[in-house]
């Protein structure tokens, strides 16, 4: 059987936290928080960077998501 479970949830955690895209930490204009500019800046890259690693981290290494299929 195939655990789909870090797939999927690196996928999703990738759409979500694409900068610029739902939101942008740090905004481009002075701004902490920008909503659908489609921007992006080097900082704001960094911020959701680490934001995607602690999420993963979380969800994969310390609650375990598993998703079998076959």
């Amino acid at each position: 059987m195939a655990d789909w479970g870090p797939v999927v949830i690196a996928v999703v955690l990738f759409v979500l936290l694409s900068p610029g895209l739902l939101f942008q930490i740090p905004g481009k204009s002075g701004r902490v928080v920008e909503f659908g500019n489609f921007h992006t800046s080097g900082i704001s890259i960094l911020v959701h960077a680490i934001i995607y690693f602690a999420l993963i981290t979380i969800f994969l290494i310390a609650i375990g998501v598993h998703i079998y299929t076959g």
